[in-house]
Order: C-alpha cells, then structure tokens, then sequence
C-alpha cells in the first residue's frame, strides 16, 4: 500500500478572511500588472517616436555640437521599458498563480505564486539599490566637481 505522507495530502487550510485578502489582493495585482505592461507599451513607442522624429527635425538636436544623437534619449526610455518588464511580468505571474490557487486548492500553485511574488520584490530591492547608489556617486562626482 502506498501511504502518502501528511506533506503530500496537505490542502490550503487558511482561514476565509486570509482567502479573501489574497484573493482581493491578487485582483489588483493583476490590474497594476496590465497597467504595467501598456506603461512599458507606451515607453517603446515613445522612446522610438522621439528617437525617429528627433532626427528629422531641422534644428532638433541642440546637444549636436556635443556629438550626442538626440536618438540616444529615446533608447534610454526603451531600456527603462525593459527594465520595467520583469517586476511587472513577475506581478502578473503571482497575480495569475495565487487565482489559480484559491480557485483549485493547489499548494503548488500557492508556492509558485509566493515565490512570484518575492522575485518581484527582490528585483524592486536590488533595483532600488542601484538607483541609490547612482545618485550617491552622482552628489559625489558633483561635490568633487564643484570644489574643482
């Protein structure tokens, strides 16, 4: 006979009060997801109008005596829009996954969307952190360079 262990037959035991806060909860993650993904929709769009019509325009480049393309400005918004896409792809995943759980008591479900949930906040974190640290290396530089 093939016993499976207490691990194995376990079902969501959570009280109705924490079921509905999830399920509120994976409501609107999916509805800033989708918010999310047409903002990063609009960025590309944005950042290759502004990359192509700023080239076209007569006089459109003020920096071009600093032989920067003004081309440049509008990858930056495209990169930013990559950048964007994974914690938001994260929170659409956890989103999806947590419904998916609740709807069917699956413990599998439940985990993949927790851990969708946590590679979302990781990437905010790290994200974060290096945005910091860009603007501490920005002071500093401009703290050196105005004693100079």
């Amino acid at each position: 006979m093939d016993e499976k262990s207490a691990f194995e037959t376990f079902e969501l035991n959570l009280p109705p009060a924490i079921l509905g806060f999830l399920k509120e909860t994976s409501t609107w993650t999916y509805f800033l997801s989708i918010l999310g993904f047409i903002g990063i929709a609009l960025m590309i769009l944005g950042g290759l109008f502004f990359s192509l019509m700023m080239n076209m325009m007569p006089g459109g480049n003020p920096y071009a005596g600093l032989g920067v393309d003004m081309s440049y400005f509008g990858l930056i918004y495209v990169v930013i829009a990559l950048l964007y896409f994974f914690p938001v792809l994260y929170l659409f995943n956890f989103s999806r996954k947590m419904k998916s759980a609740l709807r069917s008591n699956n413990n599998d479900q439940l985990t993949a969307a927790f851990s969708n949930l946590k590679s979302h906040y990781k990437f905010i974190g790290i994200f974060t952190i290096v945005i910091m640290s860009l603007y501490v290396l920005i002071f500093v530089f401009a703290m050196i360079a105005g004693t100079l």
